[in-house]
């Protein structure tokens, strides 16, 4: 068994100083809000980046698909590594590999470089991802200081879904697409000059040891999965390279469950961990939650606000401006404050069902809807719901986890998401394939879409009755 680093043990059993609080938070949000950007913020900057590349029509998707196959199959590696090599070494290392990629991509002048540099970034952002909640959860014992905490995080991995779309066209429109990219490099700079009031780094009590075998199946296997789910929608399900390179994953993902169980001495995901009902359930629905919220709704309504009701790259980044500030709000405001008085899975919940009637009227589009009624209205009970429903589902997916699986934890849920994401994309977009072309059958495709994320919302009220029940409670010394 791994024993705990002298930084993570440290952090957990101390508060850190209000200042140090602070920067600490400032900067794991301000990585978070990075790396989540970066998921969306290329979609209305693909045309003219395609113009100045001169990108085939098969190779564009890549400028997307490289930085999300890699982030979805390094998040289980590089949460372990927080664990094993201390929090803030991690944390520098997932900076750098994450801004100095942003950097070559944004002086990218071949294809090939700038998804090489895609997929680079994505790599960065699989470390960086769960060092983030890694430096919260072992900086904040349990009490309301970590309920604050998790929930601006949270707040901001939320916005960031909506504003890559603002930021992207605002951007591409007003400088180059080239910024979406290279406005990362002075933002990694400060944050890496700040690292130094992170929790220490000091190494393990014994040499600790990456499950190697463990992270080359899980990796191999969840990029596949990636992979395999991304070709699904043009090859089909059933064709041969789709269904090969699934029952690759497949085969894969059983051997990394194999070697976790029974043959890793330091297995990369504990299966003590597993024992906990708030970290199996609580990832249960986490991935339900990311089928619906992490990329599909984004995609879907970009593509009914651009394909449907014409707007430009910009007016679409404007258009998710509600769901930005109303989920920032509740997040920060509103959900910390409820989380003191209601019981954590009482707000999951509440939060489930408002996103799924938001939803349901959500899927009621038509091809000559308007602005308010068919995207500000449902973004209010969508964003309210969002708002409720993540913070108590991130607080309880970390508690009780020993400070020696913190990175493990992470990097667990941040995979849960990733995965709910890319499924529920592509489950999404083959329900709604072979529509004919015109504004009302796709805005009737687009509608079946969100219709599916309301009984997937449905799903999550069912399943968060599996979760332990817990109130927020007074702060106290997790080391006890």
């Amino acid at each position: 068994m791994t024993r705990a680093g002298p930084d993570a043990a440290s952090a957990a059993s101390r508060t850190a100083a209000p200042s140090a609080s602070r920067v600490i938070l400032a900067l794991a949000c301000v990585a978070q809000f990075m790396v989540v950007l970066d998921v969306s913020v290329v979609n209305v900057a693909l045309p003219a980046i395609q113009t100045s590349l001169s990108f085939t029509t098969t190779d564009l998707p890549w400028v997307a698909g490289a930085y999300s196959l890699a982030f979805a199959g390094f998040l289980l590696p590089g949460g372990r590594l927080a664990d094993l090599y201390g929090t803030r070494r991690v944390f520098v290392a997932g900076l750098a590999l994450f801004a100095v990629p942003s950097l070559a991509g944004g002086l990218a002048t071949a294809p090939a470089l700038l998804i090489a540099a895609r997929a680079a970034q994505g790599l960065g952002a699989a470390v960086l991802a769960p060092a983030t909640l890694t430096v919260l959860t072992t900086s904040f014992p349990e009490g309301p200081r970590r309920t604050r905490a998790l929930a601006a995080w949270t707040a901001v991995s939320l916005a960031g879904g909506a504003a890559g779309n603002l930021v992207g066209g605002v951007l591409t429109q007003s400088l180059s697409w080239r910024w979406i990219l290279l406005v990362n490099v002075p933002i990694g700079a400060v944050a890496l000059a700040l690292t130094g009031r992170l929790p220490g780094s000091g190494r393990p009590g014994r040499a600790a040891r990456l499950d190697l075998p463990g992270a080359g199946s899980v990796t191999a296997g969840l990029a596949l999965l990636a992979y395999g789910v991304m070709q699904a929608e043009p090859r089909g399900w059933d064709d041969p390279v789709t269904a090969s390179v699934l029952a690759t994953a497949v085969l894969l993902l059983a051997a990394f469950v194999l070697i976790e169980t029974r043959l890793a001495r330091d297995p990369l995901i504990p299966p003590r961990l597993f024992r906990l009902r708030a970290v199996s359930a609580g990832n249960a629905v986490m991935l339900l939650a990311g089928a619906c919220f992490q990329v599909p709704m984004w995609y879907f309504l970009t593509l009914y606000m651009q394909d449907v009701l014409n707007y430009t790259a910009l007016e679409t980044g404007l258009g998710f401006l509600p769901h930005t500030l109303l989920t920032m709000a509740v997040g920060l405001r509103v959900t910390p404050w409820l989380m003191k008085r209601v019981d954590d899975r009482a707000l999951i919940i509440a939060g489930a069902m408002l996103a799924a009637a938001g939803f349901l009227w959500q899927s009621r589009l038509t091809a000559d809807g308007d602005y308010l009624s068919a995207v500000l209205g449902p973004a209010v009970l969508v964003s309210i719901g969002g708002g409720l429903l993540n913070t108590p589902l991130t607080t309880a997916v970390t508690s009780g986890v020993p400070g020696r699986d913190a990175g493990a934890a992470s990097g667990l849920m941040n995979t849960a998401k990733q995965v709910g994401g890319a499924l529920g994309l592509a489950a999404l977009t083959a329900a709604t394939a072979g529509h004919a072309a015109g504004p009302p059958s796709l805005a009737h495709a687009y509608g079946n879409a969100f219709l599916i994320m309301a009984t997937m919302m449905s799903a999550i009220v069912a399943a968060s009755l599996a979760l332990p029940p817990r109130r927020d409670t007074p702060e106290t010394d997790p080391s006890r």
